[in-house]
């Protein structure tokens, strides 16, 4: 999903800088709500410990995902295996949209400096689509389910809405950059198919990864995992 060098640029990437700004702003209000939510049980201080304590997991974890995992450039992009249902299934989405974008600043500080200015393009895309998940988790699994009891069919549509949203706003930067020519539109269309073949793989890892976390239920309550993972909504 990283936005190749010049797709965007000139006076057009200033548009980039105030949709990242939005971005960042949308992973604070989500990281507030993980404090609000975590200080129920934990208390204020032990919401903001559980907040930095998951976002140094996540951080890690979208580092290694980014620059450990396999990734192939396709068309207008790179197509990467992030996770980000996952992320949001067992941290919750303020330290998944946290990881998200400082998992993407280090690993552009320290090995890719050359997409440091599109970060505000990237950042945009990988934590836009996580928020309007975390909407739609809200409507598909019900307040009495908790997260390491969801079905296959939730975590697909989890998966496509969040893959489905980084290809829409990578689709976007492209034609936005550099317009409805024929080869552009080409290149986009193959990074699509390309990239929501992601989906095939994210449900099963969803569910790997909770499986994993039933046998691991000491866990809960320890702030190192959200509370809703073990726990129905309150």
């Amino acid at each position: 999903m990283h936005i190749e060098p010049g797709v965007v640029d000139g006076a057009k990437i200033v548009l980039s800088y105030a949709t990242g700004a939005a971005a960042l702003g949308l992973a604070g209000k989500m990281a507030l709500d993980t404090v609000r939510e975590s200080g129920n049980g934990l208390g204020r201080i032990g919401g903001a410990s559980a907040l930095a304590a998951r976002t140094v997991i996540t951080t890690a974890l979208v580092f290694c995902f980014f620059q450990v995992l396999p990734h192939h450039p396709v068309g207008v992009s790179e197509v990467h295996l992030i996770l980000g249902s996952t992320l949001f299934l067992i941290f919750g989405a303020g330290p998944a949209s946290l990881g998200l974008a400082l998992g993407l600043l280090f690993q552009g500080l320290f090995f890719a400096p050359f997409d440091l200015p599109q970060y505000g393009m990237n950042v945009t895309t990988i934590i836009v689509p996580l928020y309007a998940m975390s909407f739609l988790a809200k409507r598909i699994i019900p307040a009495a389910t908790a997260y390491k009891d969801v079905k296959y069919s939730q975590a697909l549509a989890l998966s496509t809405a969040y893959q489905g949203g980084i290809v829409c706003w990578v689709g976007f930067w492209a034609l936005y950059g550099q317009g409805f020519g024929a080869e552009n539109m080409a290149n986009v269309a193959s990074f699509g198919a390309a990239y929501m073949t992601v989906i095939i793989v994210e449900p099963l890892v969803d569910l790997g990864v909770l499986a994993g976390a039933k046998a691991l239920d000491r866990l809960s309550g320890s702030g190192l995992v959200q509370s809703r993972l073990y726990q129905p909504a309150a």
